[in-house]
Parts: C-alpha cells; structure tokens; sequence
C-alpha cells in the first residue's frame, strides 16, 4: 500500500511539473509581441526568394527576347591565296600574280521568321515566369496561413483546456478535505486526479502542436515565428457566391502561366518549321598584290564577294522531325492547360461548398449544442456543490463541454482555411 501511494505521489508530481512547463513556456510567449497574420503575410512575401529566382528568370527572358531579333555577329576573315611554295618564285608574295593577302567580312542573315519566332519564344517564356511568380506569391501566402492558423487553434485550444484544468485542481482539493474528514471516498479522489492528469497530457499535447507549427512558420517569417500568434482570428466572414468566383477563377496565374507556355509553344513550331527555309549568307573580301605586270604596271588589287544560302537536301527529313516534335509539344501544353482549370474549378466548388457547410454547422454549435452543453456543466455543478450531485456527474459534463468547445474551435479554423484556399483561387481579399 506504500508502495502504490508513493506512486501516485510521483504521478501527481509528474502532472504538476508538465503543467508547470507549460504555463511556464505560455508566459514566455506572452511576454512577446504577438504576431498577427497580416504581419506574417508581409513578412513571408519580403523574404520570399523563390519568387525572387523566377522574376529575375523572368528578366533574363526578356533580354533573350531583345538578343534574338539581333542578326548574328559578323566574321572578319584574314588569309593569304595562291602563295608560292616551290619553283623559283617560292616563298615571294609578289613573284605569282595570282598571290594576294585577303580581308573580308561574313554575314548571316537568318530567315526573318526565325527570328520572329525565337522573339515570340523568349517573350513568352517571361511571361511565364512572371505568372509563376505570382502564383508562387498566392501559395506563399496560403502556406503562411495554414502554418499561423495551425498555430492559433493549438493556443485557443490549450487556453480552454488551462481553464477547465484549473477548476479540475479546485476539485481535486475540496474532495482530499472532503476524503480527509470521511465525507467523501478515496474512489472520488482518485477520479478528480485522473481526469486531471488526462487534462494535464492534453496540455503537453497541445504545446507539442504549437511548437510544431512555429517551426512550420518559421520557413517563411525566420525568427518571428518564435513570438506567439495572435489571440484574436482574422476577419474573415464573407465569400461571394460560386457563380462570381468562377468568373474570377480565370486569372489565376497558373492559367496565365499555361497560356504563356502554350504560346512559348507555338513559336517553337514557327522556329522548326523556319527552319526548313535556307538561311543566307553573305561575303565581301579585298585582295591586295605586290609586284608589278610584265607592262611594268603595279598589279591590281582584288575585289570579291559572294552570296551562300543553305539548302536543306540531306537534312529535311529531320527537321520535320522537328515540326511535328514542336506540335506535339504544343498539344500538351494546351491539354495541360485545360486540365488545370479544370482542377482549379473543382477545388473552388469544393471550398465553396466547404464553407458554407461548415458555417451551417457553426449556426447548429452556436444556437443549440454549446448552449445546451453549458447548462448541463452548470446544473451539474450546481447540484455538487449543494451536495445534491457527484462529482462524475460533474466531471463527465464538463468534459463534455470542453469537448464541444473545441469541436467548434476546430471547425471555426477549417473554415478559414477553407478561406484560405478560396483567396488563393481567386486572389480575394480576406
């Protein structure tokens, strides 16, 4: 019998000092300023280097899209023809009349659909990335606000558990008085302990939770994430009808981003199919001779120039090839395209729907289930405390209470992400 006092009195300090630690780490973060979820969201979208590496892919297109209506660089050619190398004038720059030192220039001249097609390439590649980089924006800020909601239920959470905690403790002590004059069994004790310590794992718990949506945070916002959230949640009450988000769902980035891409794809089947078409080069040389003519004359110097044009004879072949790679790919991108709005579309409906399911089940909390739930924990407590009642009447209705407190906090959070996940479909205003 010692043995199992001494174990319950262990367990009983076990309880206490978890609770201690965590009312001990709850007055830490209330020593702090409190972070808001607007403040959250600045600091995310500051920080946020991934958007940062798309807008400056973004700016590396655009270059391109200027470089490639550029024709090619010239080519400067120097060189030497027709130099002796045997016979009795080898070696002599002016003995043959034929030998004359060369300069000239090349230059390319690329079809001009090529080069509107590379254009519209690149210029469609920047508009994709500036689109991804809006879409990643929206995600950031739907991360951040899973993360500080997440957050924010585990401290509203632990809050009302504290508080049934602490009348669980007043409990506790009034039926040791009682036990201790023989008005009340040991059974009763032991209860009241047991539904504390259930209480107590609840609270280490909850603090676990918290803990693991700070670091969460912490991805975005670094060290803020260490201050606690705010106590109060946003301000999100309205979302407009299905028919109006849907008319808004179509400049979602991603779309935007899609369409770019179908466009980027497009031209690279203008580019393939330019290609086909012979690319023409031109080239302008001057000649300069020593030594004089049998007249006695100086030699002349020499003139040239030549046109040279690519036929495609050999390799045709490969570049249909190309062609119908480019229109491949370019139906892909159209398909893909189609499959994400679709997507988005049914998750729109699906949060929609969300939110207005959950806010009918918030009405039932509200109007009928919490108030309910309150008068049983009152009566009960009322009746224990004119000896009319016991206490597992009270434990069992409180318990209860919390219960449907918490559910209703839950649903409350769902519904804001459900928000959440509107405002990142449709760019809403919370």
């Amino acid at each position: 019998m010692a043995l199992v006092r001494s174990s319950k009195r262990k367990a009983r300090r076990c309880g206490v000092r978890c609770v201690a630690l965590v009312v001990v780490a709850a007055a830490v973060a209330n020593g702090a300023e409190s972070l808001s979820l607007a403040e959250a969201e600045r600091l995310a979208l500051r920080h946020d280097f991934g958007a940062v590496a798309l807008l400056e892919e973004a700016r590396a297109f655009e270059d391109l899209t200027i470089a490639a209506g550029k024709l090619p660089a010239a080519q400067i050619r120097f060189g030497v023809a027709n130099f002796p190398v045997n016979g009795a004038g080898a070696g002599s720059f002016g003995s043959e009349g034929m030998t004359h030192a060369q300069v000239g220039v090349r230059q390319t001249f690329p079809s001009a659909a090529e080069r509107a097609a590379a254009r519209a390439r690149e210029s469609a590649s920047a508009k994709a990335r500036r689109a991804q980089a809006e879409e990643r924006r929206r995600s950031v800020l739907l991360a951040v606000r899973g993360a500080w909601l997440d957050g924010f239920l585990a401290r509203r959470s632990r809050g009302l558990v504290a508080d049934l905690r602490a009348l669980f403790a007043d409990l506790v002590d009034i039926e040791r008085s009682l036990y201790a004059v023989g008005s009340k069994s040991q059974r009763d004790v032991l209860r009241a302990e047991f539904e504390g310590s259930q209480l107590d794992a609840r609270l280490v718990a909850l603090a676990q939770r918290e803990a693991q949506s700070q670091a969460a945070l912490s991805r975005w916002v670094g060290d803020a994430a260490e201050r606690r959230v705010a106590d109060e949640p946003p301000n999100w009450n309205e979302v407009a009808d299905l028919p109006t988000l849907q008319s808004r769902l179509a400049t979602h980035p991603a779309l935007a981003a899609g369409t770019a891409q179908v466009d980027a794809q497009k031209a690279e089947i203008a580019l393939a199919e330019s290609r086909l078409r012979p690319a023409w080069s031109v080239d302008v040389g001057y000649g300069y001779r020593e030594g004089r003519q049998p007249n006695g004359l100086p030699r002349s110097d020499l003139a040239s120039a030549a046109v040279a044009f690519a036929v495609p004879l050999f390799t045709r072949p490969g570049h249909q090839r190309s062609v119908r790679a480019a229109q491949a790919r370019y139906r892909a991108a159209i398909a893909a395209k189609d499959d994400l709005l679709r997507r988005l579309a049914a998750d729109l409906r699906r949060e929609q729907q969300r939110w207005d399911d959950i806010g009918r089940r918030l009405a039932v909390y509200d109007e009928a289930i919490l108030a309910h739930a309150g008068a049983v924990a009152d009566a009960a407590l009322a009746a224990y405390r004119s000896e009319a009642g016991d206490l597992a009447a009270v434990v069992r209705s409180h318990i209860d209470l919390l219960d449907m407190r918490l559910a209703r906090l839950q649903l409350a959070v769902e519904r804001h992400r459900a928000h959440a996940e509107i405002a990142y479909l449709v760019a809403s205003q919370p």
